[in-house]
C-alpha cells in the first residue's frame, strides 16, 4: 500500500545511515527463528497478480486461463492483491483503493464471486502452484460494518474521533490495544484458509500492526495448515521470529534505483550485506524486486527507474539471496504506470521478455546455490577495483556459481581476483572460460554473466 508516512520514515532512515549507524546495526541481536518455512517455498518464485488490470474483464474467471502460462514462466506462488469489497465512503478515484477493505469475508463483486475465487485457487493447486492473498490488518474502509458494530476496535484522537493513518483518507485506523479486535481479525484470517484453501498471506504495512497480534495469528493459521507469510516490512525485526517467513528487501530495491541513476556504487551493496547479514539469518527469506504495484504506479516503470539496466537488475534479483518477485506485466515489458484507482489494463502484446524470465526461472530452480533462505548457497562478495561491477560467488556443499554484473552504461575492464580462478561456462551464452587470477576481462555496458 502507498504509505506516505512509511515512505517518509524510510527516507529518514536511509538519509541518517552512517558508519556509526551501521556499526550500531551490527551489534543488534540476530533474528531468532522459531517457525519453519514450508518446504515448497525453498526454490519458489512469487508473482503479484493485479486482478483489476490483468485482463479486459478484470475478473477471477478471466485471469484463470493465465495460470498455466505463469506456471510455464516458472512461477510458484501467486500473490493476489486484495480481493475484498472496496469501501465507497471517502473512496479515492472511480474504483477506489484495493487496500480500503469494506468486508474481510467478502469478495469484490467487480472481480467475481466466492466460488469464482475458489475455482481460481483450485486451478492454481492443480498446476502445482500456491496462492496467498493480500491482507490489510491496520485499517478498514470507513463503511466497514465494524465501524458501527465494534467502534471500540478503532483508534480515537483526543476528541474521541476516529481518524485515518498518514494521508489515507479513505481508511480508518484500527486499535490493537483492544484484544477483541485480535480475535475478530484472526477469525477473518482463518476464514480464507478454511473456506478457500489459500496458502498464506501477504500482509500490508505489517510493521504498523503489533507483532503480538501477528504471532497469535500465525499459530492459529498453522493449526489449520502450514502457511507462508510475507510481511510488507523490513525494519520491524521481531516480525521475523515467529510470525513471518519473508519480508521486503526495500533497501536493496532503493540501492538498485540509486545505482541506475549513478547516485550510488557497488560499495553501497557491500554495506547493505554487512548490515543486514548481521540482523537476518539465512532462514529469513528476503523478497527481491525491481517493481511492484506501489513502485510502478507511484515511482515509475522499471524503464523509468532502471533505464537500460532492467535485465541486469532482474538477473541480480534472481541470483542474490532471497526470493524474486514478478509484478503483473513485468514479463511483458510493461512500460506504463498503471492507474491505481481506475481501470488500466496491461498490454500483453510484447513477448520479448518472456524467454528472459523463463531462463531466469530455469537458472534458479536448477541450481540450488540460488534457492531461497537456508536452502541456498552462501554468498561471498568478490572485491574488484571497479566500483561499478558487482561480483559475487554463491557456494553450497555441491555447487558453486560466480555472478558478474556491470551496473553501468559504460564498458568495463576488470582484473580477476583470486576467488574467480577456474574453468567456467556462462549460463546465458554457453560460452566457456578459463579464468586466471590477475587476468583482465571486459564487460559490455549493463553486461551480466552467471558462471558455473
Amino acid at each position: 500500500m502507498k504509505n506516505v508516512l512509511y515512505v517518509l520514515l524510510a527516507v529518514v532512515f536511509f538519509a541518517c545511515t552512517s558508519q556509526s549507524t551501521e556499526q550500531a546495526e551490527a551489534t543488534k541481536t540476530t533474528v531468532q527463528r522459531t517457525v519453519e518455512t514450508v518446504e515448497w517455498a525453498e526454490d519458489a518464485i512469487i508473482y503479484e497478480v493485479n486482478i483489476r488490470q490483468f485482463t479486459p474483464e478484470g475478473t477471477f474467471t478471466a485471469f484463470k486461463p493465465h495460470i498455466a502460462r505463469l506456471k510455464d514462466l516458472g512461477v510458484d506462488i501467486l500473490w493476489i492483491m486484495p480481493i475484498h469489497p472496496i469501501g465507497e465512503k471517502n473512496r479515492k478515484g472511480t474504483l477506489g483503493s484495493y487496500y480500503s477493505v469494506k468486508n474481510y469475508k467478502g469478495v469484490n463483486p467487480d472481480f467475481g464471486t466466492l466460488d469464482d475465487f475458489k475455482t481460481l485457487v483450485e486451478e492454481a493447486h492443480l498446476n502445482g502452484m500456491y496462492v496467498i492473498i493480500d491482507w490489510v490488518a491496520n485499517h478498514t474502509a470507513w463503511d466497514h460494518d465494524w465501524i458501527n458494530e465494534n467502534p471500540d476496535w478503532y483508534a480515537k484522537d483526543s476528541l474521541g474521533n476516529m481518524y485515518y493513518p498518514a494521508d489515507w483518507t479513505d481508511v480508518c485506523q484500527l486499535n490493537y490495544d483492544n484484544e477483541e479486535l485480535h480475535e475478530g481479525m484472526i477469525d477473518a484470517l482463518e476464514y480464507w484458509v478454511e473456506e478457500a484453501d489459500i496458502d498464506g498471506y501477504r500482509c500490508d504495512v505489517a510493521g504498523m500492526v503489533p507483532t503480538k497480534f501477528w504471532n497469535k495469528a500465525r499459530i492459529a493459521l498453522d493449526e489449520i495448515k502450514p502457511v507462508f507469510m510475507l510481511a510488507e516490512d523490513e525494519h520491524t525485526y521481531d516480525l521475523m521470529n515467529s510470525a513471518f517467513d519473508m519480508n521486503y528487501a526495500w533497501h536493496m530495491h532503493h540501492i538498485m534505483n540509486q545505482i541506475a541513476k549513478g547516485e550510488e556504487s557497488v560499495k553501497e551493496l557491500v554495506h547493505y550485506y554487512e548490515r543486514y547479514d548481521t540482523i537476518f539469518p539465512k532462514s529469513v527469506y528476503r523478497m527481491n524486486f525491481i517493481t511492484n504495484h506501489d513502485e510502478n504506479s507511484w515511482n515509475g516503470t522499471v524503464f523509468e527507474r532502471l533505464g537500460d539496466g532492467v535485465k541486469t537488475f532482474a538477473v541480480m534479483s534472481y541470483t542474490i539471496p532471497g526470493m524474486p518477485l514478478i509484478y503483473t506485466g513485468q514479463e511483458a515489458g510493461n512500460s506504463k504506470r498503471l492507474e491505481f484507482f481506475e481501470k488500466d489494463e496491461v498490454d500483453w502484446s510484447n513477448e520479448e521478455y518472456v524467454p528472459f524470465y523463463k531462463s531466469l526461472a530455469e537458472l534458479k530452480k536448477e541450481n540450488e546455490v540460488f534457492w531461497n533462505g537456508a536452502s541456498g548457497g552462501d554468498m561471498e562478495i568478490l572485491e574488484l577495483s571497479d566500483t561499478n561491477v558487482f561480483a559475487f560467488k554463491r557456494v553450497n556443499a555441491d555447487d558453486e556459481a560466480v555472478v558478474l554484473l556491470n551496473l553501468s552504461g559504460d564498458e568495463k575492464s576488470i582484473v580477476l581476483p583470486e576467488g574467480m580462478a577456474g574453468a567456467y561456462k556462462d549460463f546465458f551464452t554457453d560460452e566457456t572460460f578459463i579464468l586466471n587470477a590477475g587476468e583482465k576481462i571486459s564487460l559490455a555496458p549493463w553486461d551480466y554473466k552467471v558462471l558455473f
